[in-house]
């Protein structure tokens, strides 16, 4: 049980905080070593700029999660990146920025938190599901919808989490959550093309 604690979420963000904090952590680095693991990783590095006060910051994490999403439905076991995008990645001082603003959260987390339902995480048709919601949380997050950047934040965070934890109740719940958050925005946006009819 210590063993797994140490690999956890908050042990690997502590791990990438400590350290020069101008130093530029490329995805190369952030990714190697985790295995099937990686794609949370990868996902929770690419959800960080719709938590950044930013009018772009949507349109930045979403389409590298459909890239995410993409891969997960096709199967693949790591995630592939292309060697421009390898060789991106976060100043360890942003990192670090965001572990001490996310510590609280991720220390009540491991309380519920644990590898558990694997099928969740590995079975074929989990990984569609997940991809397929990556696409739709990751296009949604990339529209110029105000005030949802949190929301749609949220709902892939807990995707990243699920992913990094090897939890598949939390991916479950991440599943739900997903449902829900796409479902309110479709009715959002039929509501708003309704009433531009008829102010039309």
């Amino acid at each position: 049980m210590h063993e797994s604690r140490e690999q956890g979420t908050r042990a690997i963000l502590d791990s990438f905080a400590e350290g020069d904090p101008d130093e530029l952590l490329t995805l190369h680095t952030l990714l190697g070593g985790l295995g099937r693991r990686a794609f949370g990783m990868l996902a929770f590095i690419c959800v960080l700029p719709a938590f950044i006060p930013i009018p772009i910051g949507g349109a930045i994490s979403g389409p590298l999660l459909i890239m995410i999403g993409l891969q997960l439905c096709i199967g693949l076991r790591e995630p592939w990146l292309p060697e421009f995008l390898a060789k991106r990645g976060v100043h360890r001082h942003a990192l670090a920025k965001f572990d001490k603003r996310l510590s609280p959260v991720l220390k009540w987390l491991e309380r519920l938190v644990r590898p558990r339902l694997a099928w969740m995480l590995d079975s074929r048709i989990a990984g569609i599901v997940t991809g397929l919601l990556l696409i739709v949380l990751g296009f949604l997050l990339s529209l110029p919808i105000p005030l949802t950047n949190y929301l749609f934040g949220g709902a892939l965070l807990a995707f990243a989490l699920a992913l990094l934890e090897r939890d598949g109740a939390l991916m479950l719940g991440a599943w739900i959550v997903g449902i829900v958050a796409s479902a309110l925005s479709w009715n959002l946006a039929v509501s708003a093309a309704k009433g531009l009819d008829l102010l039309v």
